[in-house]
């Protein structure tokens, strides 16, 4: 492309200013080729002719499109020159006020002079973890980088600060610093971050000073290394420091300071401490008066001092190391006071008694007579010989400011050394990041050793600068497999070789201070014959021979030779060191050590994880105590400057370029000429001439497709992107040389861009002028239609008048008709409906009547048969149980019969053994022995017939002694009924009082007809005052008039002043439940962190060999530790909530505490109450106990004894038998045909009849057990729960009782019950007769009272007494009201309390009777039926709603269903909050058997066990989702069935039923609303971290509406695209994910409140995310991102009404973003506009507006940026807001959460556990 293509009449042009360094001027002719000169027009309107250079013909540098202008990154410049840095730089400080640019992988941070609030925490957390090229420039974008490579690469990395003193070097590095500290997230307990942070204030104190060009001038450059560990979190720290400036201790200039530490010092003098320092104000010492600028402006050098204290403390220096520094620092204050006179011309002389001698010796601990000798002399060594020679005073004055320089630089070290060792650790360092903030080029009038040793320095650091850049647009052409030239840059190696290369100056400089005659001249000369013809770039100047000048990269300097010599020495008079070493004083003595303690700071520390540390001075312990093998200053600064660039190569470095805009200090003003000597200086222009040098302007495929869409044809447009730009790029560029396409990006050369983008322009601007056309065309046409449209409708609308004109008059004939008809009809139904109504009333009369007389006789009679029914049904039980008993004994008796008769027939056939002898001779023998054992069997038998007749005679004699305890009992029985005729004696008497008090109040009724009458008599008086106050009406009515409206304007007042205080009262409650959450919050995370510290002491005990056992009670101690603690910390938030909110209303506070008070008194007498209540229960349960007691004794003692005595006779009856059996088996087994023998069958079949008589006797036994057994259970559950169980198992080891058994214990039973009942009735009487003896108290004192106020009432005058009467009355009728009332709830609650007991205990009989009617089964059906199996069907039972589990079982029941439950098959498969429910089960039984340990142990793990299951699984969304839905429920379950009024008004009567009857669990409510807070709170933080991706590249970088926003150039910083590639998320990414979090709550079974709440706090993140970085994206402030932002705001509102959820106040949070897309949008020019704005964005603050307008940048050229007055002018008008200065939105921010009561119609019993969730242990209740 020819240069005549570019430029063109109207092309932009620079050219060179005198002022303004580059002057802006427009073509207004064509350029053609062979032209001379230009002719331009400039900015203000004046022609002019630009001459071309005849020899080069170049012609000026082509300006930037406008839309190019204020760009984030200079290489994103079309044009890369010094004017388009220069312009671009001062439109971004000046008109956007922003001091941050990029330039490649520079920052160019430029000085504002004024603070600016873009460095808060807030600002920190929105540039973390962001890529650099996302966000806005920002010292923290390059720190962020750095620390993301760190972690990435696993490469330390390096922060290269520079710049001219005042231009910002050490806030940057400071910064740095302080993001690292911020985002590093360290949990060390030695507070590393505070440490480092901690030495910039005693950095600055002794090492910065005010300069004529800043405040707080660095004068010494430093290195901070900042070590990590393998978690990337701050560890230690390490500083080295270069070339500290000593000479100003001694000299300062004009309007310049010495160090702030000599200030801070003399300001605080008043201070005690500092009495001994003798100090006082700074113009009394030399040191710090020369500058005459003792004050700077805005700064309190006391509190800085106070800082820099607390600084010191903070780093470990204690009090006394602190107080010898400032000892030493006076010191040399008063050294530089010291006077030297001269005594001769070759000899100097201190006058005695020198004050500040004086002073300094003390201080320092030394000799006045040896300081003040050698103050004057100096000692000289020859071979032989040595002298001691007098100094004149000048050389005296400078051997004392050489020695304070020298302390000076020996306690600047010491202080380096101590901070260094403060910031070590013992820790490993992993990896590291050096910050260094090192002095820019200097060049002043006068330049001086100093300033060689800075140039130098930067000479070095510019040589790796280039280096570097060189390297990195290699590696992307060699990326981008690009054919590449080697570029030409400027090196200077031959400056750093003229300076360090051997017989360079420094060189030359150290052998001239080793001569003994050596001078400055001298050593001029030997750079003049050595470097002037062999050095380019080493000149002399004309007029001085005691000067030279080098040619450095940025500018020529000269450097004056005098002090050369001195200073690179650095000498001091030996004998004063001496003087000093030989102090009293440690510390100065610990200054001037020798050896390792004097080394430097920076030398390798143990502890830093074995890696070498480069020093900073080199290694003192090689140094000889000769001058001879002393090293130089400049040697010293060589070898530091080459250690730091070997650290700085190993490193990846990062650069800021501070500039100063201006000498004067003033903010917010570019001056060009200061800043283009800075930019040339620091590299700046360096690096765009390197970029400029080959393909400077880069785009990606995608990103060129979008931009340049418009330039394609439709034909042209092909799938492949990268080939359709190739043919794009053919056609609109011929030149090939002018771009190269890489493998992902296309290269341009510099100048294509806009050119470019002027073709793109062109298509625009001929588009617009073609939608111009149509739209005019449209709106004309519009316009005619709605003319003639109008016409037509005036016609319409007249004619339509008319009609309804007519039409009107013949309704209103019509309707006069129709009222008149319904008037009469009305009448005559009013007539008939009277009379039917009369009748109607007379038949509802009668028949009501007749049908209660029916109604009489049909319940009489149903009350007969059901009276006959209970009768016959009781005479037929009678008859039938008696029948009963009759065949049973009938049985027994046939029974007994036939045994006889069948023992006959056996002793008839025993009788006859005769016969057997004569045919078995040999059986004899064996009939003689059955028949002894028989014989003995017998005895036996008699022996046990004998024992039971001695039992029969105990049972009669039992029955007697029963039969008197019967009669005993009768006997209290006629007592009781005595005590009731005493009752009826009672009534009686309170009749008789009833009839006095009935006469009472017949005198009482007397007394009101007197003053009815008396009443009377004053009305007619009053009538009379009527007519008197006749006159005074109108004057009333007027005055009532004045009072209405004004108690209506005063009524108006308190509605606005109440409607404004309780929206101050709502806004104090949220900020108060926001402070109380944000308590809860931060008490949360000290408990992770507690654990987490927790579990680290017990790992690192793990690790230890050997074992300790734990406790097995530790657990649950611990858990009952844990939330008693909680619950201590949630009192003390609530105390500390009292304390912020008292004082709030004073007249409030003293009425609740009155009503506490009362409160305190009520409940402390309903306390006592309770306790005399339960004292006589105890002491009634204690006498019925005992009484018990003693009759069970008795009978226990009897029944054991007895049941050991049957158990021992059966014993022996069964070995008996089983012996018998053997024997005969025996016997049998002998003889022959034995088995067939009579006798042996006979024997047998006795024994087999006499075992079955026994086990149907043990069936008998175990009938009649079951039978006791359940009749024992039914009087167990109709007595206490407090009757002992001893009987029951007393009964159960029953084995083989009677028939007689059954009746004893029937009688006893019956006995006991008649007893209980006796004696319940007689706690009965007993309570009636108390109260009934209280009311009649109290009968008695309302009697007194009534007549005490009867003769008060008489002594009264008549008006007072009806009052006073009347009064009485009232109050007394309250009195009763109230008592009434009180009785009547007290009624109900017991009512519904006695009914659920009546319930219970129905139910439980029924299930007994149930259970005795199948036991009760008779003998003999048992014995003479069969028992077949029969399949019984099982009642279902009625549950209570109740889990019972076992003690042990408590922790498989929260392992179960806490720790281990998997929340995705919960809430798919089962009901939701199925968890909670069955833990509120579970604590119900608890509650109903009365034990509170098991409350306690089941509420405290479950609080515990969901906290660990959210710390294991607190980012899953599910279990965090879960587990709250869960734990509400909990909560609402705990308030809905706890017994509370207020929270059973939706309860069923089932559910009433089912509340928690024992425990108060109020507190414990507390406690899980807490933890259900600390729950939300994590779900909050877990759908934040699921959003925070999505919302920046689905909010503003994608295009929803593609091609609305067209893609600008990005520059060198890789930008995330706004084009939808694979893994980007879109605005559909952001909707999908909220609908998933939506259904997740729905299926867990969140409460819509709360879930409301949830996604009003989802819509508040996403509208902060996104307003913060559009507030911090200068790339994303234009209309049409404007115009993508609303549109994803409808977006989200749609989704919103679809989920029913547009009243939950979400939409209200994206009002401050939908604000800023308006602002974004509207016209931004004139006045009208300003107010516009000002009455639109209500939500945005002041901060946030003017940003936005500052941030605003065109995407097409047909926009037009905010001008600077326009802001200006919206900050005047916006001036009075009262808001928060505030940039940011706090995206941390949590609304404060409320859980609304929401109760749950499910049913408790209905509930079912299912089996995959392993809860068999559980059993229902």
């Amino acid at each position: 492309m020819a240069a005549s293509e570019l430029y063109t009449k109207c092309a932009r042009v620079w050219i060179p200013d005198a002022e303004e360094v580059w002057k802006s001027a427009e073509l207004i002719k064509d350029y053609k080729n062979g032209d001379s000169s230009l002719q331009l027009m400039l900015d203000d309107g004046k022609n002019i002719e630009h001459k071309l250079d005849p020899k080069t013909k170049n012609l000026p540098y082509l300006r930037n499109p406008d839309i190019l202008v204020g760009e984030n990154d200079l290489t994103a410049l079309s044009y890369l020159h010094e004017p388009a840095v220069l312009h671009n730089l001062k439109v971004r400080f000046m008109d956007s006020k922003l001091i941050y640019t990029y330039c490649g992988i520079v920052l160019v941070a430029i000085n504002p002079y004024e603070p600016l609030p873009i460095y808060g925490s807030d600002i920190i957390n929105a540039y973390s973890g962001q890529n650099m090229g996302d966000m806005d420039p920002h010292i923290f974008a390059v720190a962020e980088e750095a620390y993301k490579q760190m972690a990435r690469d696993e490469r330390n990395q390096s922060i290269i600060v520079s710049g001219e003193s005042g231009a910002g070097k050490t806030v940057s590095a400071k910064y740095a610093m302080r993001y690292f500290a911020t985002v590093s997230d360290s949990t060390s307990e030695t507070n590393v971050e505070q440490k480092v942070l901690a030495s910039n204030p005693i950095m600055e104190a002794i090492g910065n000073a005010k300069t004529t060009r800043n405040d707080n001038s660095s004068r010494f450059g430093k290195y901070i290394e900042i070590g990590f560990d393998t978690r990337y979190r701050i560890i230690g720290a390490n500083m080295r420091t270069y070339l500290l400036e000593k000479s100003r201790v001694v000299f300062q200039a004009d309007e310049e300071r010495n160090y702030h530490i000599f200030y801070q010092l003399c300001a605080s003098s008043h201070l005690p401490e500092f009495k001994t320092l003798t100090l006082s104000n700074a113009d009394d010492f030399l040191y710090t008066r020369q500058g005459r600028s003792p004050v700077i402006d805005g700064v309190d050098d006391t509190k800085e001092l106070s800082n820099t204290r607390k600084a010191f403390t903070l780093l470990g220096i204690n009090e006394t190391n602190q107080m010898g520094l400032f000892q030493v620092l006076a010191a040399i204050l008063h050294l530089g006071n010291v006077q030297i006179k001269d005594r001769d011309s070759d000899s100097s002389v201190i006058p005695p008694n020198n004050c500040h001698l004086t002073a300094f010796c003390d201080l320092v601990g030394v000799s006045y007579q040896d300081m003040s000798q050698w103050l004057c002399h100096r000692k000289l060594k020859t071979a032989t010989e040595t002298y001691i020679k007098t100094l004149p005073r000048l050389q005296a004055t400078n051997a004392r400011d050489a020695l304070s320089k020298h302390i000076y630089a020996k306690l600047f070290n010491w202080i380096v050394e101590h901070v260094n060792k403060a910031l070590i650790t013992n820790i490993k360092q992993h990896s590291f990041i050096g910050v260094l903030d090192i002095y820019g080029f200097e060049t002043f009038e006068i330049n001086s050793f100093e300033q060689f040793c800075i140039n130098y320095a930067n000479e070095k650091l510019q040589q790796q600068f280039n280096m570097h850049v060189f390297k990195l647009e290699q590696e992307e052409y060699m990326r981008e497999q690009i054919p590449w030239t080697l570029i030409d840059f400027y090196d200077n190696q031959p400056c750093i070789n003229l300076i360090e290369a051997k017989m360079g100056i420094l060189d030359l400089l150290d052998e001239e201070c080793k001569m003994p005659k050596g001078s400055d001249d001298s050593w001029a000369q030997k750079l003049y014959n050595t470097h002037l013809k062999t050095c380019s770039l080493f000149e002399k100047p004309r007029m001085s021979n005691r000067a030279f000048i080098i040619q450095h990269f940025a500018d020529k300097v000269e450097y004056q030779c005098d002090g050369f010599l001195e200073k690179n020495k650095d000498t001091v008079n030996e004998e004063q060191i001496n003087v000093l070493k030989a102090s009293k004083f440690p510390l100065l003595v610990e200054l001037f050590q020798d050896g390792e303690k004097a080394a430097s700071p920076t030398g390798q520390a143990p502890g830093t994880g074995g890696r070498t540390r480069l020093s900073l001075k080199p290694d003192k312990g090689h140094d000889k105590s000769s001058k001879e093998h002393k090293k130089t200053v400049g040697c010293q600064f060589r070898n530091s400057l080459q250690m730091l660039m070997g650290t700085l190569n190993a490193t990846t470095p990062h650069y800021v370029r501070c500039i100063k805009p201006n000498d004067f200090k003033m903010g917010f003003s570019f001056d060009p000429k200061r800043a283009v000597q800075q930019l040339r200086a620091c590299g700046v222009l360096e690096t765009i001439r390197i970029s400029a040098a080959g393909f400077p302007s880069r785009w990606t495929y995608q990103e060129f497709f979008s931009r340049y869409r418009v330039l394609m044809k439709q034909k042209d447009v092909l799938p492949d992107k990268k080939l359709t730009c190739k043919n794009v790029l053919e056609h609109l560029v011929q030149d090939q040389d002018k771009y190269q396409f890489g493998k992902t990006k296309i290269f341009f050369r510099a100048g294509q861009v806009a050119y470019l983008e002027k073709l793109r322009s062109e298509k625009l601007r001929a588009a617009c002028v073609r939608i111009q056309k149509t739209i005019r065309c449209w709106l004309a046409r519009k316009k005619y239609l709605r003319k003639r449209s109008s016409a037509i409708t005036i016609q319409r609308f007249t004619r339509g008048y008319q009609a309804r004109c007519l039409a009107k008059f013949m309704r209103r004939s019509h309707a006069a008709t129709v009222i008149q008809k319904y008037q009469r009809m009305c009448v005559e139904r009013k007539r008939y409906r009277q009379k039917q109504a009369a009748a109607l009333v007379v038949q509802t009369i009668l028949r009501a009547y007749m049908a209660r007389q029916k109604y009489q006789a049909l319940l009489r009679e149903s009350k007969a048969v059901i009276i006959q029914k209970r009768v016959r049904g009781w005479l037929a039980r009678c008859w039938y149980k008696r029948c009963l008993v009759s065949i049973v004994y009938l049985q027994c008796c046939f029974r007994r019969m036939k045994a006889r008769r069948q023992l006959k027939k056996l002793k008839i056939e025993a009788r006859s053994v005769e016969h057997f002898k004569k045919l078995n001779k040999g059986m004899e023998n064996k009939i003689m022995q059955l028949q002894r054992k028989i014989d003995e069997q017998n005895k036996d038998k008699r022996l046990v017939n004998e024992r039971l007749v001695s039992l029969e005679t105990t049972y009669t004699t039992e029955s007697e002694r029963m039969r008197t305890e019967l009669s005993r009992l009768r006997g209290v029985e006629e007592d009781a009924k005595n005590k009731g005729n005493q009752v009826t004696s009672l009534l009686e008497e309170l009749e008789k009082l009833r009839k006095e008090l009935s006469s009472t109040q017949k005198e009482k009724k007397t007394i009101e007809d007197w003053a009815q009458t008396y009443r009377s008599e004053m009305e007619t008086m009053v009538s009379e005052l009527k007519e008197q106050n006749g006159s005074l009406k109108k004057e009333k009515d007027d005055l009532n008039r004045l009072i209405q409206e004004q108690s209506q304007q005063m009524t108006e007042k308190m509605v606005r002043a109440i409607a404004e205080e309780t929206q101050q009262l709502e806004s104090d409650l949220n900020e108060e439940r926001s402070r109380y959450q944000n308590l809860l919050t931060e008490h949360r995370r000290l408990e992770e962190k507690h654990d987490d510290l927790k579990e680290e002491m017990v790992s690192s005990n793990g690790s230890k060999p050997g074992h300790r056992r734990t406790d097995s009670t530790h657990s649950s101690n611990e858990s009952e530790y844990t939330y008693n603690s909680e619950y201590a910390e949630l009192e003390e938030g609530s105390r500390a909530a009292e304390d912020v909110t008292r004082g709030i209303d004073t007249s409030l506070t003293l009425k609740l505490q009155k009503r506490l008070t009362e409160l305190e008194q009520e409940k402390q007498s309903l306390r006592n109450e309770l306790e005399n209540k339960e004292d006589q229960f105890q002491r009634a349960r204690a006498r019925d106990d005992v009484e018990f007691k003693k009759a069970r004794g008795a009978e226990l003692e009897y029944e054991s004894l007895k049941r050991q005595e049957l158990e021992s006779e059966n014993k022996k009856l069964k070995h008996d038998l089983s012996e018998i059996r053997q024997s005969l088996l025996g016997k049998a087994a002998t003889g022959a045909g034995a088995p067939g023998s009579p006798a042996y069958k006979v024997v047998l079949e006795q024994l087999n009849s006499s075992c079955e008589e026994l086990e149907v006797r043990k069936e008998e036994v175990l009938i009649l057990r079951s039978q006791l057994v359940s009749q024992k259970e039914a009087m167990h559950h109709k007595e206490t729960m407090t009757e002992p169980s001893v009987f029951v198992e007393d009964v159960s080891k029953l084995k083989d009782a009677g028939e007689l058994k059954q009746a004893y214990m029937g009688l006893k039973d019956t006995n006991r019950l008649l007893e209980h009942q006796l004696q319940t009735q007689r706690r009965g009487y007993d309570n009636e007769v108390e109260s009934l003896r209280g009311e009649l108290q109290n009968v008695k004192e309302e009697n007194n009272r009534q007549q005490q106020l009867l003769a008060q009432n008489l002594q009264l005058p008549p008006e007072a007494r009806i009052e006073a009467s009347l009064q009485h009355e009232i109050t007394r009728l309250t009195n009763e009201n109230l008592d009434l009332m009180e009785q009547l709830e007290k009624q109900d609650r017991t009512i519904r309390k006695l009914k659920k007991q009546l319930k219970v205990y129905s139910k439980r009989i029924g299930e007994m009777g149930a259970g005795q009617t199948e036991g009760q089964t008779s003998p003999g059906q048992m014995v003479d039926e069969p028992i077949h199996p029969v399949n019984i069907p099982r009642r279902e039972k009625d549950f209570q709603g109740m889990l019972e589990y076992k003690k042990e079982d408590e922790l498989k029941l929260v392992k179960n269903l806490i720790l281990e439950l998997k929340p995705r098959g919960v809430a798919v498969n089962l009901i939701p909050g199925l968890p909670a429910y069955i833990l509120f089960m579970c604590l119900r039984h608890a509650d109903y058997v009365n034990d509170d340990q098991k409350v306690r142990t089941l509420l405290t793990s479950t609080i515990n066990s969901i906290k660990k299951i959210l710390k294991k699984r607190g980012d899953d969304f599910e279990t965090v989702s879960f587990w709250l839905a869960n734990t509400c429920r909990f909560l609402h379950c705990l308030k809905q069935y706890s017994g509370d009024e207020a929270f059973m008004k939706h309860n069923t009567q089932r559910q009433n039923e089912h509340t928690l009857s024992n425990f108060d669990l109020a507190e414990y409510r507390q406690v899980i609303s807490d933890l259900a807070i600390q729950i939300y709170q994590q779900l909050i933080k877990c759908m934040e971290n699921i959003l925070q991706p999505m919302i920046v590249s689905g909010m503003l970088e994608h295009e929803t509406i593609q091609g609305v926003s067209g893609v600008k150039p990005t520059g060198l910083r890789k930008r995330t695209s706004s084009i939808a590639d694979e893994g980007t998320y879109t605005l559909d990414s952001i909707l999908r994910q909220l609908s998933a979090f939506h259904s997740t709550m729905c299926q867990h079974g969140t409460d819509p409140e709360l879930i409301k709440q949830v996604v009003k706090q989802q819509f508040y993140i996403i509208g902060a995310v996104t307003l913060n970085n559009l507030l911090l994206r200068k790339d994303m402030c234009s209309w049409s991102k404007g115009m993508q932002i609303r549109y994803n705001v409808s977006q989200q509102e749609e989704w919103l009404r679809d989920k029913g959820l547009m009243l939950c106040g979400a939409k209200e949070t994206l009002e401050p973003l939908i604000q800023a897309a308006q602002l974004l949008q509207v016209k931004k020019k004139t006045d009208e506009d300003a107010d516009a704005i000002c009455s639109m964005c209500l939500a945005l603050t002041t901060a946030q507006i003017v940003k936005v307008l500052n941030l605003y940048t065109p995407v097409n050229e047909f926009e037009e940026r905010v001008s600077v007055s326009f802001i200006r002018t919206i900050q005047t008008r916006l001036r009075d807001r009262c808001e928060s200065p505030q940039l940011l939105m706090d995206t941390k921010m949590i609304y404060p959460v409320t859980f609304p009561f929401s109760p749950s119609s499910l049913a408790l019993e209905t509930i079912q556990i299912p089996s995959s969730l392993n809860l068999g242990f559980l059993t229902r209740v």
